[in-house]
């Protein structure tokens, strides 16, 4: 096993790329000392997706090609609820109910 190291512009060593076994075995303890630093923010997938169903696809763990299939739509027409402000109940109910059976398979 091999910890890969990234540099910083200058040179520095600034990250450490770890195997996911590793960092799941010390998750705990990393995510206390980074609480440690006042700078530091966890992330919260909210804060940068604010359309209700990119939140919910992604939360869900699907691609728009995924759930397109799940609801016999075109990807095209998923990615362009993705971007659109208001987006109504019925729809949000259909893509809740298209992804809770995409999660059952």
């Amino acid at each position: 096993m091999s910890v890969q190291i990234i540099n910083s512009t200058t040179g520095k060593p600034e990250y450490a790329l770890l195997p996911i076994r590793v960092y799941q075995a010390l998750r705990k303890q990393i995510e206390a000392k980074l609480k440690e630093n006042e700078e530091y923010l966890p992330f919260e997938l909210t804060d940068y997706v604010d359309n209700p169903v990119a939140l919910a696809r992604i939360k869900a763990r699907a691609t728009q090609e995924q759930l397109a299939d799940a609801m016999k739509v075109s990807q095209a027409y998923i990615s362009k609820l993705e971007t659109q402000t208001r987006v109504t109940a019925k729809t949000l109910e259909k893509i809740t109910l298209a992804l809770q059976n995409l999660n059952k398979g």
